[in-house]
């Protein structure tokens, strides 16, 4: 089984769909979710009749609005943020690795875990709700792995990578379309045709072009990644990273402490 209740697959046609479906939680992601979405990564590698892979949130308030905080609560060191970090990007890895192009569409937020789904699709078309943020330095206090630093680097460029994450607020969709965050801004009336026709023109170019393309740009983006489980056990192994999970899920300011 590839699919849960809150994640969707289908396939129409030559296009796979990937829905992530928790509406009433923003679609904020499970350990069982991400383990369907690489399930469908596998999917849509070994079926060839798919050309292109969708994915989108349901309803519209978010695309994913990252992984879901409950499962912080579990965290006792910072050996179980270098877990978590190595098990997101198995995830988020596989994703990038799709041989086949990737369109995300986002209307309303995409955070967080959210974001960098998005980030390793090829292409986000999002509607003028669409909002943008890694918000860590405000809600949890943690960080990200080694390889998301990378991606989100190349994409957007250094300064506007710390711009994003000091401070914590959303990019517009309008400012994601400037910093190369959103490839296409479109009329949320509008997008699923839009959708439509950019899948339908995807389809029909070369797919070993576009696969080559990929994976030559993803090798370039983590080439000669360094080690970071040191940043990473430091932050997870924080009080400031349990006193952020504690605040958030008792929906209060966080008390930076800096250890």
């Amino acid at each position: 089984m590839i699919e849960t209740d809150q994640l969707l697959y289908e396939r129409r046609g030559s296009t796979a769909f990937i829905t992530f479906n928790r509406p009433e939680a923003r679609n904020a992601m499970t350990w069982e979710m991400y383990e369907a979405l690489f399930a469908c990564c596998e999917a849509v590698d070994t079926d060839e009749e798919v050309r292109v892979l969708v994915l989108r949130g349901a309803g519209d308030k978010a695309f994913v609005a990252g992984t879901d905080i409950k499962q912080f609560h579990e965290f006792e060191s910072g050996e179980d943020g270098i877990a978590y970090e190595k098990r997101m990007e198995r995830i988020i890895g596989r994703l990038e690795e799709v041989r086949k192009p990737t369109v995300a569409v986002i209307d309303g937020y995409a955070i967080g875990g959210g974001l960098s789904i998005a980030s390793v699709s090829d292409l986000r078309i999002c509607t003028p709700e669409a909002k943008f943020g890694m918000p860590i330095a405000r809600t949890l206090g943690n960080c990200l792995s080694i390889e998301n630093y990378a991606r989100t680097m190349v994409l957007i460029g250094p300064a506007r990578t710390k711009a994003l994450i000091f401070t914590a607020r959303m990019f517009s969709a309008e400012e994601a379309l400037a910093a190369g965050l959103a490839t296409e801004v479109v009329p949320r009336e509008e997008i699923d045709g839009r959708v439509e026709e950019l899948c339908a023109a995807l389809a029909s170019h070369a797919p070993i072009t576009m696969r080559v393309t990929k994976e030559a740009l993803r090798r370039l983006t983590l080439a000669g990644m360094p080690d970071a489980d040191d940043l990473i056990r430091e932050t997870y192994g924080s009080q400031d990273f349990h006193e952020g999970v504690a605040a958030f899920t008792e929906k209060r300011r966080p008390v930076w402490q800096g250890r």
